[in-house]
């Protein structure tokens, strides 16, 4: 039997509908929506149900026509389903009801739910509602960060006219001669100019700005199949060519080593794309994820050309906002997929990141009636950005870190010092939560894994990974500068001297010394011994109230300052070297050798701190910040930042080959610093009465109610040295 002929439907060819459709019928319909007054932008993707009220936004093309009684849709408020078909996206800053239509109001601002071309083919529209922000952007946070190991992730600084240029560092890419990193090209500038970066130990120079770099090219030239003849992409891709890669790795901050680049072109790039997750981590704010609801946006039209960049991305959903701001610029997206892991003793799935897109900027709407507003990226192909800079991405230079580099210390100290308290019932409560804290060893023998940030970070790392991007007064608790020797009448004496006296560990003479070396920015006053006096304090108040919960959060992000006061170059005046020459030893040595050396270090800390046990033995804040102290003096003569910085420079800064000469001492470092903080949890136990508190608070506590905790600023609050005298702070 012959089969039954069906009449043609417009609507049951929408599935089929290609981006080479869409793309023509935008292209022959450009004059058209453009001349509207209320659209602003326009890209092609899939139709976008209402979130708020589904029943009121059928997926049905009977009946498309605004509705009174429903809200404007927007982004953020609508999603894309499994039965969202292809459409054009088109952006209005006002979004017309069905009463002002019927009243004859605004006829010529209306948006046709159908674009018909000549051959038949008929390309449905989406309305979304998205007035543009036109407030000013948030001031660019805290750029420091804790490493002075490089790559994806990290700011770039660049000055123009007396003003500083923030970009962030994409990825590694070569010509295969040159090893670049790359970012924007209106965050690099002329070709020659100086490229800096902001390190925890401060700026310094990491390259120049090559000639290579591309800003906008004809949409044709970019995708020779497609339709688009004055139009232009604007890519915005420059390349800094770098002075040392020593200390660079291919590895991006907070994301870890990426898989190869989703190659798209004009054969390849699918509407599938639409609703994929993607992942990122940005200078100025840290950790972002995101999704694509856009291709081929087209954002702008000038002197009879059009602007197009090849993706939008938005937020996941409304609870998930995504926080980009300036500074930003130059980050790397990726998508994830998943491999088995290559160790067979851990037999699990690991995310891998394939880099998809460079992000070179951001619109801004309004949610709804001028409310909120919505951040979204935007950005070019990776792959067609490697195809017109002629380079290819660089997957393994100097690899095997963790995402976050430098953690391996503060974790390990941490989780060993859950084991090493005796109080039975602080070791229960401690050793339930002991994953809230760190990470076990199982986890820190191989490379950390990734964890959704926006959900929660492990407390023992929260100061680095958390508060340096949202408590900028916390810069200044991460180290000290105890071998700084003073002058007028503390000349030839260095802290380290000074505070043998009791009386002396005091913010307040610590001001005071700081002023009398000329040592005036509150970020280079370094008060670490303060914000451990500042917690324990904090620790003991919160179990006399009963509060567990906070008093382990408390606890756990104080191991972080604990850790860092065990470590030879954080409380030294040379953390990055004696001389310029020697500038990359910091990373070099807690970080490279650390990562690369991992299994013995854990397990040697394991060993040297035997059948070892904690007892109470310090009553007030006062006297853990001399216990710190204490331990910065038994640190500095153990293992003197010199020997280290002679190791360095007699392996010819190889960092891997430092390990057998610092092995020993490294080892007996992290022993004492796990030591000393499971001897500070003890004492604050004790102090606080914790053995009246019911066995059934003894439990892992929520992840959530410890992120609600340490995301509020005035939780164990952050501040400069001189903010804590003038609050009464860290003064006997």
């Amino acid at each position: 039997m012959a089969p039954r002929l069906v009449p043609y439907r417009g609507s049951k060819a929408f599935p089929a509908l290609s981006v080479k459709d869409l793309l023509e019928a935008r292209e022959a319909y450009h004059v058209h929506l453009t001349r509207l007054p209320n659209v602003i932008a326009t890209a092609i993707g899939r139709y976008r149900r209402s979130r708020i009220d589904p029943s009121k936004d059928s997926l049905s093309p009977k009946d498309w026509s605004p509705k009174d009684d429903q809200p404007a849709k927007t982004l953020s408020n609508s999603e894309v389903t499994s039965c969202s078909w292809p459409c054009i996206l088109v952006f209005v800053n006002r979004w017309l009801t069905r009463q002002e239509l019927l009243e004859g109001k605004s006829r010529d601002a209306l948006v046709p739910n159908r674009l018909y071309l000549p051959d038949g083919r008929v390309v449905p529209t989406c309305v979304v509602y998205a007035e543009p922000d036109e407030s000013a952007s948030a001031p660019i946070g805290n750029l420091a960060f804790p490493s002075g190991l490089m790559g994806g992730g990290y700011p770039v600084l660049t000055e123009v006219q007396g003003q500083d240029h923030v970009g962030s560092v994409g990825c590694l890419v070569t010509d295969g001669d040159v090893t670049y990193a790359l970012t924007n090209r209106h965050v690099t500038g002329e070709p020659g100019r100086e490229i800096f970066a902001s390190l925890g130990g401060g700026v310094a120079r990491v390259g120049v700005s090559d000639r290579n770099q591309v800003g906008k090219i004809l949409f044709r030239e970019a995708y020779n199949k497609w339709p688009g003849e004055f139009v232009y992409a604007n890519l915005d891709v420059g390349l800094i060519r770098l002075d040392d890669l020593r200390f660079w790795t291919a590895q991006v901050y907070g994301i870890g080593t990426l898989g190869p680049i989703v190659d798209l072109h004009a054969d390849s790039v699918t509407l599938d794309l639409i609703g994929c997750r993607v992942r990122a981590f940005g200078a100025a704010s840290g950790e972002l994820e995101g999704e694509i609801q856009g291709l081929f946006y087209r954002y702008k039209s000038i002197a009879g050309f059009d602007y197009v960049t090849d993706v939008l991305i938005g937020p996941v959903d409304e609870d998930h906002p995504l926080r980009t701001r300036p500074g930003d610029s130059g980050t790397v997206w990726s998508c994830e997929a998943e491999e088995d892991d290559a160790a067979p003793a851990r037999r699990r799935r690991r995310p891998v990141y394939h880099p998809l897109g460079v992000q070179w900027g951001g619109h801004r709407f309004l949610e709804g009636a001028g409310s909120r507003p919505y951040q979204f990226a935007l950005g070019s192909f990776l792959s067609t950005v490697c195809r017109e800079l002629d380079v290819t991405l660089v997957p393994d230079l100097n690899l095997g870190h963790s995402e976050y580099w430098g953690k391996l210390g503060h974790f390990k100290i941490a989780a060993k010092a859950c084991e090493l308290v005796s109080n039975t019932k602080l070791k229960k409560l401690l050793m339930a939560n002991q994953d809230r804290i760190a990470y076990g060893d199982d986890v820190l023998h191989g490379a950390l894994p990734t964890f959704a940030k926006k959900e929660f970070v492990p407390l023992a790392d929260v100061p680095d990974l958390v508060w340096r991007s949202t408590r900028g007064k916390d810069r200044a608790n991460h180290f000290a500068d105890m071998d700084h020797k003073g002058k007028g009448k503390f000349a030839g004496k260095a802290l380290l001297d000074l505070c043998k006296t009791a009386s002396n560990v005091s913010a307040k003479v610590w001001a005071d010394f700081y002023d009398g070396i000329g040592t005036t920015k509150d970020k280079d006053r370094g008060a670490l011994p303060f914000r451990v006096w500042q917690m324990f304090d904090a620790m003991v108040e919160f179990l006399k109230q009963g509060k567990v919960t906070e008093f382990l959060c408390a606890g756990g992000t104080m191991a972080h300052y604990a850790g860092d006061a065990c470590q030879p170059l954080h409380i030294s005046q040379f953390h990055d070297g004696r001389t310029p020459g020697e500038a990359g030893v910091h990373s070099a040595y807690e970080t490279q050798m650390v990562d690369a050396s991992r299994v013995e270090l854990v397990d040697g800390v394991n060993k040297g701190a035997g059948k070892w046990k904690a007892s109470p033995q310090v009553k007030s804040g006062r006297e853990a910040a001399r216990a710190v102290v204490g331990l910065m003096r038994e640190t500095s003569a153990a293992l003197p930042p010199a020997k280290i910085l002679d190791v360095f420079d007699a392996v010819g800064k190889k960092p891997k080959a430092m390990w057998p000469d610092l092995k020993q001492k490294t080892i007996a470092t992290f022993v004492r610093g796990s030591q000393n903080l499971a001897m500070l949890w003890e004492s604050a136990w004790k102090q606080g009465n914790g053995d009246k508190v019911a066995s059934s608070k003894l439990a892992a506590i929520p992840t959530g109610a410890l992120m609600n905790l340490y995301n509020d600023d005035n939780f164990v609050k952050s501040m400069w040295l001189d903010e804590m005298v003038q609050a009464g702070l860290g003064l006997p």
